[in-house]
């Protein structure tokens, strides 16, 4: 299992996976949005989504959970 984190503080702009789905190593998850940049956070392993842990819009902090892939 993995925790996917935030790279840096910033705007959850677009989420691409939903829960349940499957994913491979180097996926992207969703799209942040920091300061005017689009910044992906993709998955560190294979797997399969089993929680997102913020929504579209969401202000996050760096290093913040915002993903599990099992």
């Amino acid at each position: 299992m993995a925790d996917i984190c935030a790279p840096m503080s910033g705007n959850i702009w677009k989420i691409l996976v939903k829960e349940g789905d499957k994913v491979k190593e180097g996926d992207e998850l969703m799209i942040m949005e920091v300061m005017k940049m689009e910044v992906p956070i993709a998955s560190e392993c294979n797997g399969v989504v089993k929680r997102l842990a913020v929504s579209e819009e969401d202000a996050v902090e760096a290093d913040a959970v915002v993903a599990v892939v099992e």
